[in-house]
């Protein structure tokens, strides 16, 4: 588990490609304390086991299913990345509750400076943008964020100074890909309510204001 706060970027120094998999070697130093094999680490914002380590760097497998779901692949030696250790009980929840497991990704479609903002627009499919609510929380390649426009397209967020300098989001260009983590708490809730295949084929029919009523929400 994580919060989407960035404690580091790193350096992408070597890449070994399977068939459909890749062996992710990432340079770093405030990350590498305390770190042990085993221990999880968020690299822009997926979810990776380290399976080797050195005192500057790390190395985790990136299984298949992780390729076709993130933009991982697209990484080359030399990039930066977006790192998190896992989170501590102990720690302050600066950001909110990110899982490390990707929803989807998106595609900068516009990058506009307002003042001393960075406003960032992310074209994403219906599947990823049925959960983006306005005001709410997105992890945006590991960086929790708040939306601040929503269509039937696209959303955007605004950077301060700080996140646009100690993410690569301050970076990142238009045609850039962006890996996509949604609120963990807007799953839930549609799980809950569609919680069976005979309900998810008839969801038109079951929310309704009667369904409302008589489960105490109107």
């Amino acid at each position: 588990m994580f919060t989407g706060i960035i404690e580091e970027i790193g350096k992408v120094r070597g890449v070994v490609h399977g068939s459909k998999s890749i062996k992710l070697s990432i340079q770093c130093g405030k990350i590498m304390e305390g770190v042990k094999l085993g221990d999880s680490i968020a690299v822009d914002g997926i979810c990776l086991t380290v399976v080797n380590k050195k005192s500057d760097e790390f190395t985790a497998d990136v299984m298949p299913e992780t390729m076709r779901k993130t933009g991982l692949g697209n990484l080359k030696v030399g990039d930066g990345v977006n790192l998190e250790r896992a989170l501590r009980l102990c720690d302050r929840f600066g950001g909110h509750i990110v899982s490390g497991h990707i929803d989807g990704t998106g595609v900068v479609v516009d990058k506009t400076q307002e003042d001393n903002a960075i406003w960032i627009t992310i074209e994403t499919n219906k599947d990823v943008l049925k959960y983006i609510v306005m005001k709410g929380s997105v992890a945006l390649d590991g960086t929790s964020l708040t939306i601040s426009y929503i269509d039937e397209k696209c959303f955007k967020v605004s950077l301060i100074p700080l996140t646009a300098g100690v993410t690569t989001l301050g970076s990142k260009q238009v045609g850039s890909n962006i890996n996509i983590e949604c609120d963990v708490l807007g799953k839930y809730v549609e799980k809950l309510i569609f919680n069976n295949s005979s309900i998810e084929n008839s969801k038109e029919d079951v929310l309704t204001m009667d369904f409302l009523r008589q489960n105490g929400f109107a």
